[in-house]
């Protein structure tokens, strides 16, 4: 009963920007923290971001000075602002939402993934 999903995945040359989006959406959804994850093609699913209710970040090595990570409560929305961004940046990048209540049994919920491809 929980819906993640992702949006503004796209195709940029290195050096561009896109902006990540990921709604929340759910009955009686309390959320810890949400954050993005991403997977390039033969490599594990890494954390990018994260972002607690409480306002606190968190940000890989490879990302910071680069990556900003913010949400809209309002509207359970998280973003992920990717500038200068790097070949190496390429993956699917997955939203992660993590809540305080179990809802049907879980407490962690992925979206489908949007694809990031940065051109040389």
């Amino acid at each position: 009963q929980v819906q993640v999903v992702e949006s503004g995945g796209g195709l940029v040359q290195a050096g561009g920007s896109l902006r990540l989006s990921c709604t929340a959406s759910g009955s009686m959804l309390n959320i810890w923290h949400m954050g993005w994850y991403r997977q390039a093609p033969g490599k594990q699913r890494d954390r990018v971001a994260r972002l607690y209710s409480s306002g606190t970040t968190n940000y890989a090595d490879s990302v910071k000075g680069r990556f900003t990570i913010s949400r809209d409560n309002a509207k359970n929305t998280v973003y992920l602002q990717m500038n200068s961004l790097k070949p190496e940046d390429t993956a699917v990048y997955y939203c992660n939402v993590v809540t305080n209540l179990r809802i049907a049994g879980n407490s962690e919920f992925w979206g489908q993934g949007t694809q990031v491809t940065v051109s040389s």
